[in-house]
Parts: C-alpha cells; sequence; structure tokens
C-alpha cells in the first residue's frame, strides 16, 4: 500500500505543506499518482533551490498543496489538488490537477475514455468557448472600461481562451465528474482550466461544467 499523509517541512531557506485526503492509501494506484504529482512539485522547489545563491535569497522558498476528496463512491474517487510553488518572483506557479479514479477497474479515468470521438470534442469545445466568453465580456463590462480598452481586452483575452480550448483531449485533460444526487451516477463533466490557459494569472482557475 502506497502511504501518503500529511507532510510539513520548515528550513530557513524553504517551507512545504502537504496534506492529503485521510484514508486515501486505501486506493493505491490514485495514491501513486498523487505522490508523483506532489514529488514533481517538490523536484520544482529543489531545483530552485540549487540554483540560488543562500546568501542573495530574499526569504523562504514556499511549497503548499492540498489534497480534497471530491467524490467517493464504489465506482468513482475524484480528488482535486490545488496549491502553489513560490521560488521568487510576483506570484508562485500554480498548482492544479484532478484525479479521477475508478477502483472496479483500478485505473485513472482521462478525458479521452468518456469523450472517444474527435467530434464530441468539437462540441465540448464550442460549447465551453461560449461559456467562457460570456463571462469574460460579463466581467469586463461590470469594469465599465472605455470602447478602445474593452475593444482590446476582448480580443486578448478572447485569443487566450480560443488558444485554451481547442478541440482535443488534451487541452481538456482536467475534469472533475458531475454527479446525480441520487445514486452517484456520472452526468456530466466539469472542466477545468488552471491559470494562463483560458486567461491570465489573474483570473485564477476557470472552470465550466458539461
Amino acid at each position: 500500500m502506497v502511504a501518503v499523509s500529511l507532510k510539513n517541512e520548515q528550513d530557513p531557506r524553504f517551507i512545504v505543506g502537504i496534506s492529503y485526503p485521510p484514508g486515501i492509501s486505501k486506493y493505491p494506484g490514485l495514491a501513486e499518482a498523487m505522490r508523483a504529482y506532489s514529488d514533481k512539485a517538490r523536484a520544482t522547489l529543489d531545483q530552485a533551490l540549487a540554483k540560488t545563491d543562500p546568501a542573495k535569497q530574499i526569504g523562504p522558498y514556499d511549497l503548499t498543496l492540498t489534497y480534497t476528496l471530491l467524490a467517493d463512491t464504489p465506482d468513482m474517487v475524484a480528488v482535486s489538488a490545488g496549491g502553489a510553488v513560490f521560488t521568487g518572483g510576483a506570484h508562485g506557479e500554480p498548482l492544479v490537477a484532478r484525479f479521477v479514479w475508478l477502483p472496479t477497474q483500478q485505473r485513472l479515468l482521462t478525458a479521452s475514455t468518456p469523450v472517444p470521438d474527435p467530434k464530441g470534442w468539437v462540441a465540448i469545445s464550442d460549447y465551453v468557448r461560449e461559456q467562457l466568453h460570456a463571462e469574460l465580456s460579463q466581467r469586463i463590462d461590470s469594469d465599465e472600461l472605455p470602447p478602445a480598452e474593452r475593444a482590446e481586452l476582448m480580443r486578448t483575452s478572447g485569443k487566450m481562451i480560443d488558444a485554451g480550448t481547442k478541440p482535443s483531449a488534451e487541452a481538456f485533460a482536467m475534469f472533475e465528474p458531475v454527479l446525480a444526487p441520487e445514486g452517484g451516477k456520472l452526468v456530466g463533466l466539469k472542466f477545468v482550466f488552471p491559470p494562463y490557459q483560458v486567461g491570465p494569472y489573474v483570473d485564477g482557475e476557470r472552470m465550466v461544467e458539461v
């Protein structure tokens, strides 16, 4: 069984805080995937520390990562990961991930499994783009920007949305299951887009339910 548990480390040069849902080790394959993601984040921190002269480092670097159980049914277990690796600069590198585990099949569910037909991704891409463009327009309208500034922001942000939602499983690789209130049947997918994929860092994590 893969052991994953709360992990806190503190050193004059860095702080690490990683937390896992209680009991998640009962799904060894899922726990291994989560630990691999944590190890990758820790490697980013370690590489930055190795490249930085301790005498010139301003403040400790930081790795914060929290795993949250979203769903736990006999057929499907879903976990979200969120946090950041800060190694200097204006803000940290976002850590955003989703893990959907199928206990009966002992494997992770990928986006290509529920949507095997490429035409399906065209329909999903069109719908998600429509939702994201509508949200963008509403946000910009609420700021009451001058017409020229509004048009430019719509153009640049719209290009990011279109580039980040190409009709492919790769663009929609991160998702959460939407389960029926009763019975836990899968009724939809909530696609998750980390900062920079469909908007600037300040927009944060974006989601669209399909």
